[in-house]
């Protein structure tokens, strides 16, 4: 019996990126899933999945809509019964600098990456506690919790937090046998990390991803799908011990105390 066996999936963000490896990895082990996600590229990745002969739900939704979400959520409860695992998955970022920033784009990383997956959660927690079982898993990143780049304030202010929501929303729903944890990834080979390489060098974007690969010690960028094997480890019966915790998907970029020093 695969570890996801007869378990329903929510992820959202599923149409590419990481959340399309979570995608992958979750239907090899056998879970039903459900993507939401406002990706033009949705109707694309499920067609694409659905022709591999994968049974994947899809709706078009933009996670700042709390109805919107709700609708969704609701339907999909529906349709299988009941809600086992949420991948808040979805996230933004734009690379601008603290003071040049407008409230639009502040409020545009702000909605999505921390009030889209409250509006998430707070549609799915019912189901899970009807139950009395769940797993809930956000995509942080070591950016904001454990270090920033010049341009990321935005970006590392919404992931920092998600650490904290992680935390106090594990705390208030461990009584009802819901576990919550993040996952934060280090650089992983996502559209994401290819348009704040354009962003840094529009004429030059492969040096930039090059250059990022050199200063991790893996010398390389992560996988999706090695980070939808960590999202499925923790959606799964396997770290039924874990809650509340921050794990680290990085090569051990985090890990190097300078990049000269050393023999």
């Amino acid at each position: 019996m695969e570890k996801l066996e007869g378990k329903v999936a929510i992820v959202t963000g599923g149409a590419m990126g990481n959340g399309l490896g979570i995608v992958k990895v979750f239907l090899k082990y056998g879970a039903k899933v459900a993507i939401l996600d406002y990706s033009d590229k949705l109707d694309e990745t499920v067609n694409k999945l659905k022709e591999e002969g994968k049974e994947v739900l899809a709706y078009k939704v933009d996670i700042r809509d709390f109805a919107g979400v709700k609708n969704a959520v609701d339907d999909i409860a529906l349709k299988y019964g009941k809600i086992d695992i949420l991948v808040n998955n979805a996230g933004v970022c734009r690379l601008e600098k603290f003071m040049d920033m407008d409230d639009k784009l502040r409020d545009f990383h702000f909605d999505i990456n921390i009030k889209g997956t409250w509006n998430v959660s707070k549609a799915c927690v019912p189901y899970m506690q009807k139950n009395l079982s769940g797993s809930i898993v956000n995509l942080s990143s070591v950016t904001g919790p454990m270090v920033a780049d010049s341009g990321e304030v935005a970006y590392a202010t919404t992931k920092a937090a998600l650490v904290g929501f992680t935390k106090a929303l594990a705390a208030e729903l461990v009584e009802d046998n819901i576990r919550v944890n993040a996952i934060m990834p280090g650089y992983i080979m996502t559209p994401m990390v290819e348009g704040m390489a354009n962003e840094t060098d529009a004429s030059n974007p492969e040096s930039v991803v090059d250059g990022i690969a050199k200063g991790i010690p893996m010398k390389r960028l992560g996988t999706i799908e090695e980070l939808g094997e960590l999202a499925a480890f923790l959606a799964s019966n396997e770290s039924s011990y874990i809650t509340a915790q921050g794990i680290v998907i990085d090569g051990g970029s985090t890990l190097p105390e300078t990049m000269t020093m050393g023999v």
